[in-house]
């Protein structure tokens, strides 16, 4: 059974679906970041196994092995040191990446730049990626504990209407996107691209996917990051679509990671209501405050 060196020290947040861990190493005087991706079990979900869905599990592998992001514009990864392959899974090397302070909209603009990328065909790039993580949250039973709080009629509308929106971002420009663009995902800096990490989701999606994303963490208002995105868009690509695309993607995320971080605490005693300060629950419910115009917009 594959298991990390001695000495090697983890590293926060390093466990996903696929992600086995996270550490962090020391060698020939260099610090190096070593990624453990797990092949999927017999009895793992199907969509690990679907190189189209943003949950393949041998995304990072394929994005390492072929230098797809290393050069693209406004968004890019590091070189991988090296990559080793045994029947378990992957093990990824790369440099460490040296954090540095980002302001909102220059990652904003980033995104935007990053939209230019010509990523090439490989089957393996992720799409419909909104889609199926709402088709994942329907087959959870959608957004059931949230019916029992102040925006249920209004989550019971956005709920109903998935379909329609979802049919309108397919009609965007489909671009190129990092597909979770979270902080601790975008932590260097060369010149005017970030350095990014974690390009597990990269694929294609709807023009403002990434700033919608973006925007649930950012500090700055949407409107503020929506101008300095647009700076980067290929040509022909309106403000209005991007508008839109960032739109629905973070509305609709807001509202199932509200949902995730209540659903998890709901059946403690107490009521629903006293659980909504609860650290874990909290920062979801903040970020759905703070996207009260833009859900107000589509309702």
């Amino acid at each position: 059974m594959w298991q990390p060196e001695p000495g090697w020290q983890p590293l926060p947040g390093g466990m996903g679906m696929s992600t086995a861990g996270v550490w962090l190493a020391q060698e020939d005087g260099r610090e190096l970041v070593v990624k453990r991706i797990a092949a999927p079990a017999p009895d793992d979900p199907g969509e690990l196994s679907i190189p189209s869905h943003f949950a393949w599990w041998r995304r990072p592998v394929e994005v390492a092995a072929t230098g797809v992001v290393e050069t693209t514009p406004g968004l890019r990864s590091t070189p991988a040191v090296r990559i080793e392959e045994d029947v378990e899974g992957s093990t990824i090397w790369h440099e460490k990446v040296p954090a540095v302070q980002l302001t909102g909209p220059f990652v904003a603009g980033a995104l935007g730049r990053f939209t230019r990328a010509d990523l090439g065909d490989h089957s393996w790039l992720a799409r419909e990626q909104l889609a199926e993580r709402l088709a994942r949250t329907e087959r959870r039973g959608g957004w059931r504990t949230l019916e029992r709080t102040t925006v249920a009629d209004v989550a019971d509308r956005l709920w109903s209407r998935r379909g329609h929106y979802l049919e309108a971002v397919r009609s965007l420009p489909q671009l190129a996107q990092h597909g979770d663009p979270v902080p601790g995902n975008l932590p260097g800096r060369d010149g005017d691209a970030v350095l990014a990490v974690d390009w597990s989701t990269v694929g294609i999606g709807p023009v403002g996917g990434d700033l919608g994303y973006w925007s649930l963490q950012a500090r700055e208002d949407f409107e503020v990051l929506l101008t300095a995105y647009v700076e980067g868009l290929p040509q022909g690509v309106s403000v209005e679509d991007a508008r839109l695309g960032a739109r629905v993607t973070a509305v609709y995320t807001a509202f199932s990671r509200a949902e995730w971080a209540l659903a998890r605490v709901a059946g403690a005693p107490g009521a629903l209501a006293a659980k909504y300060r609860h650290p874990s629950v909290a920062p979801y419910l903040l970020s759905l405050q703070r996207q009260f115009p833009q859900i107000e917009a589509l309702i």
